[in-house]
């Protein structure tokens, strides 16, 4: 009985062994499936006619050149030039508004007033600098008709504007052409994505990652220019051109089995 005894315990506890053992086994689970993807990139460029523009131009007045040690008490000078460069401006924007351009496309900016030196020729050592005050006014202009261009820069040079800066291109809807950029990279990377798989012989699976790598760039073209007259024997041509507008995309499709 006493070696008996020994025995029972000594199996049941291999059993129980051989048990633990195979119980993992049996709730092994497989491993991940090993996915295959295709990553295109792509660019696109699109060419817009702008169909709308702006145009700065700056008038000023320039009051006499005194001593520098009179330059403080030249306030009569100052308050001329200022008046004058108003009448100046208000007569600007009504040779605008007769060329068709609208009250609400006019904008006059604030006055802006700059004190020069004018260094004397050194013909004595004791010339004194002279000073004069330059009153300023910059006049913005947008254009919605670009064949009113040339008129209104005949109206510009008749008013005698002391500086035209160029014109500014633009589009009056910028979201619908920067739309129509990024969806031409998106094309264009379905495009890459159907002819490399055709050439490896491999099926497009759903798409799994989508990338705007350069949001579509839109930059206004801006053309320095000189306004001719009026009088001019030949009226000149003003050519827009076109805006580039730029969009990047990055996209992954998963290769179907």
């Amino acid at each position: 009985m006493l070696r008996k005894d020994i025995r029972l315990p000594f199996m049941a506890t291999a059993l129980f062994g051989a048990l633990l053992i195979a119980v993992p086994q049996a709730q092994a689970k497989p491993g991940p499936k090993t996915s295959h993807e295709l990553h295109v990139q792509a660019q696109s460029s699109l060419d817009v006619a702008p169909d709308m523009a702006r145009l700065n131009a700056r008038l000023w007045e320039r009051t006499p050149a005194v001593a520098r040690s009179e330059a403080d008490n030249d306030t009569q000078a100052l308050g001329d030039a200022r008046d004058q460069l108003e009448s100046r401006t208000g007569d600007l924007i009504r040779a605008l508004e007769d060329a068709g351009v609208e009250s609400r496309d006019i904008q006059a900016g604030s006055l802006n007033v700059r004190p020069e030196i004018i260094s004397r020729s050194q013909q004595s050592d004791d010339a004194e600098d002279q000073v004069r005050t330059q009153v300023e006014r910059p006049v913005s202009v947008t254009i919605r008709d670009l064949e009113r261009l040339p008129r209104i820069l005949d109206a510009l040079t008749a008013a005698g504007v002391d500086a035209l800066d160029g014109v500014e291109y633009d589009l009056k809807d910028r979201d619908a052409a920067t739309d129509k950029a990024l969806s031409k990279a998106l094309e264009r990377a379905r495009h890459k994505a159907e002819l490399m798989a055709d050439t490896l012989k491999v099926k497009l699976g759903d798409v799994t990652n989508v990338e705007e790598t350069q949001p579509p760039t839109y930059t206004p073209r801006t053309m320095m220019m000189r306004a001719e007259s009026a009088d001019a024997k030949s009226a000149p041509e003003y050519h827009a051109g076109e805006i580039a507008i730029d969009a990047s995309v990055n996209v992954t499709w998963e290769i179907a089995d």
